[in-house]
């Protein structure tokens, strides 16, 4: 049955008491039991009696997820256009994708999805001759959960290793292939997490991983990584540990080589923030290893090396980044000279042709210069409007280098650029089905409860009207110094067609402004990133883009924090609340995989006493109560081991016991799914119609007939 819109917006029923019928949860939730578990901290008791749903691997977990999936799909299933709005979004979804082109070993290679394929397909081209299929990660498993994550080839193109995850999961195994041919070799390896790859001539290959788990591979704690080099015809038993381990233990290890091979470049680092910088001369035999920074108050990147010089990007004494310039044979800070000074937005690098990109975040919005290598600004480069451009990379000999560009109102569009004349023409434009012309998109800045100016970019069909009446989704992150900027979304049209506003608030706690900003909303600051979000909304709804009961908020990890702690804080500000796979026990998140490099943004229950009364005060486990909650959908993935899915378990048996109005608290786990990295299309096409069903439903409005 094909979609009608009606009048370009949703039929607004304004929860009527019948529209609240309709949405109320009438059934009845998983008996969930209560242990009598209870923890101790500075001498205050802590209850914890859904600990049981930790063990991954036990049959009543299995069982518990399972009669939570039959609950959150009865209740989605009888949503009458839940279909409708899922053929809608395979329409969209239905174009051709490419990525931005790399060069390696005289073949330029791109990533393509025909339009509906689960994956993407790794192509290579020749010259003009035709595309063939180079990797094609479809065929890796039957139903599409097995993803290609990232390829790394040697120098000269002959050879490659790539990583693949199986149902979402941060464990990889690598396989290593004749680029000439396609054909395998006898050297895979498993267990490898959080790691690039590395090639030291056709000989072999840097990588990192920690030890195999003893117990559950997808909860347990990882502490100590390591980087290993893998000779080519060797067993993995035999690779050489380089770095890390017993005698120096990290948590996050990583190593590479420079373009002209003559350098090891090793990041090391015990939290998300702060790493230690050391390198190796790989042109001497036996090379000792040499550290240029030590300690973890900073952070630092060489982003190019040449002639024997390296270049650092690095926020020593420049909050925003700078770029300096050393020689590699005295490269500790003392020697360091300033290329590009730290500006007045964050700066990131990139490097092409022997060429400086300096990429600026300003407003949430990207501003790109041209630099020599001898720091002098050549060229400014034009975008297309006020959006997102990533991309400015490829290797030192090339001419021309590529880049993405868009906003919440321009599909993603490919660029190639020209080193020297520094222009720009379109490479590869979005084939998806979207009139720009009808949108607009337009950044807003209100006050937080201290005072502080945020910013907010809303976008929206035109002819909105400032009723209050609007259907709005507000987005937020606010953490571990990501900053969330413009891009277009499918998904995010489905909802924009149809009437809907939606909102992203760049808070504290992101990267936006540099490390100030992150450090505002960080540990005993982290309520500031709260109060961010919640003001934004409180703006929304006093300037009349929404009302309380049109207003809906949604994150992710770190997000699906923001949520939780928004959501148990102001029930009453939001109709629905979408927390997807977030850090919801604060008293315990250290304790699984390598949650405990997430200390500097969190600090932890075991810090102080002061730091656990902070983080007990607003961990979202820790602060449900008996009153009536927003309609809420909690996600998940079964794999998920970057945050345990213990923590949605926790969150979803706590509000449920608490919830004493008749909103729905569903959590639907998705299984051969983890972090988000690698779905498969159709997975993800279903997660995003069940959201906006739920949402359209629980507002009382009516997509189509």
């Amino acid at each position: 049955m094909k979609v009608i819109i009606l009048c370009t917006s949703f039929l607004i029923l304004g929860m009527t008491a019948q529209a609240q019928k309709q949405a109320a949860f009438s059934g009845k939730y998983p008996d969930t039991k209560k242990t009598s578990q209870v923890d101790e901290y500075f001498g205050t008791k802590v209850a914890d009696p859904y600990r049981w749903l930790e063990d991954d691997r036990s049959e009543e977990t299995k069982d518990w997820v399972i009669a939570q999936n039959k609950v959150a799909n009865a209740y989605i299933s009888q949503i009458p256009f839940r279909d409708a709005i899922k053929k809608r979004l395979t329409e969209l979804w239905n174009y051709e994708k490419y990525s931005a082109p790399f060069k390696e070993g005289g073949y330029t290679y791109f990533y393509k999805n025909d339009g509906l394929q689960n994956q993407s397909v790794l192509y290579r081209q020749k010259g003009n001759e035709a595309p063939v299929v180079f990797l094609d990660p479809n065929k890796f498993s039957a139903d599409g959960t097995t993803s290609l994550q990232g390829i790394d080839f040697t120098k000269d193109g002959s050879l490659a290793a790539y990583q693949i995850s199986e149902g979402g999961s941060d464990w990889r195994k690598v396989i290593v292939i004749d680029a000439k041919t396609g054909n395998k070799m006898d050297d895979t390896l498993r267990d490898v997490k959080f790691s690039g790859l590395s090639w030291l001539n056709n000989d072999g290959f840097y990588y990192s991983s920690y030890d195999k788990p003893k117990g559950s591979q997808l909860s347990e704690k990882t502490q100590i990584h390591k980087l290993y080099y893998h000779k080519l015809g060797n067993p993995q038993s035999e690779d050489k540990l380089i770095f890390g381990g017993e005698a120096t233990p990290r948590r996050y290890i990583g190593g590479g080589v420079t373009e002209d091979e003559n350098y090891l470049i090793i990041s090391a680092a015990n939290a998300t923030y702060g790493n230690e910088l050391y390198i190796q001369d790989l042109t001497k035999k036996d090379a000792p290893i040499i550290p240029v920074v030590t300690g973890f108050d900073n952070e630092q990147n060489v982003v190019y090396a040449e002639k024997g010089k390296l270049y650092i990007e690095t926020n020593q004494g420049a909050p925003n980044r700078k770029l300096v310039v050393t020689d590699a044979a005295t490269p500790t800070k003392e020697n360091w000279k300033v290329l590009i000074p730290e500006a007045k937005f964050p700066l990131s690098i990139s490097t092409c042709g022997r060429k400086l990109f300096a990429q600026y975040l300003e407003d949430a919005v990207s501003r790109v210069y041209q630099y020599n290598l001898e720091g002098k600004k050549e060229k400014a480069i034009e975008l297309p409007g006020l959006g997102t451009a990533g991309g400015f990379g490829g290797k030192m000999n090339e001419l021309e280098t590529y880049y993405t560009y868009t906003s919440y109102v321009y599909p993603s569009t490919i660029f190639k650029y020209d080193i020297k004349t520094g222009k720009s023409e379109i490479y590869k434009v979005s084939g998806v089905k979207f009139d720009p012309k009808l949108y607009e998109s337009k950044q807003l800045f209100y006050k937080s409860k201290d005072g502080k100016k945020i910013p907010m970019i809303i976008t929206y069909k035109k002819g909105m009207k400032q009723d209050g009446k609007n259907p709005v989704m507000l987005y937020g992150y606010g953490g571990f110094n990501i900053s969330l900027t413009p891009s277009f979304s499918v998904s995010n049209l489905t909802f924009m067609e149809n009437g809907g506003i939606y909102a992203v608030a760049n808070l504290r706690g992101g990267g936006e402004y540099g490390d100030e900003w992150h450090n505002e909303g960080i540990k005993m600051k982290k309520q500031n990133v709260f109060n961010d979000f919640i003001a934004a909304a409180e703006f929304l709804i006093k300037e009349k883009y929404t009302s309380k009961e049109h207003l809906a908020i949604s994150g992710g990890s770190n997000g699906g924090l923001l949520i939780g702690a928004c959501m148990t804080q102001r029930p009453d500000l939001f109709r629905v609340c979408f927390p997807a796979v977030g850090v919801l026990d604060m008293l315990r998140y250290n304790k699984f995989t390598a949650g405990a490099g997430w200390s500097y943004d969190y600090g932890t229950a075991e810090d102080s006493k002061e730091m656990f009364n902070y983080l007990y005060k607003y961990s979202p486990v820790h602060n449900t109560k008996k009153q009536c909650y927003p309609a809420t959908m909690i996600t998940t993935g079964d794999h998920d081991d970057r945050v345990v899915p213990a923590h949605s378990f926790k969150f979803a048996a706590s509000l449920q016991a608490a919830q004493n109005c008749k909103n729905p608290v569903l959590i639907s786990i998705e299984t051969k799914a983890g972090h988000g990295a690698g779905k498969p299309t159709d997975m993800v096409i279903s997660e995003q119609a069940d959201k906006w069903a739920f949402l359209f439903w629980n507002m009382g409005l009516s997509y189509g007939n």
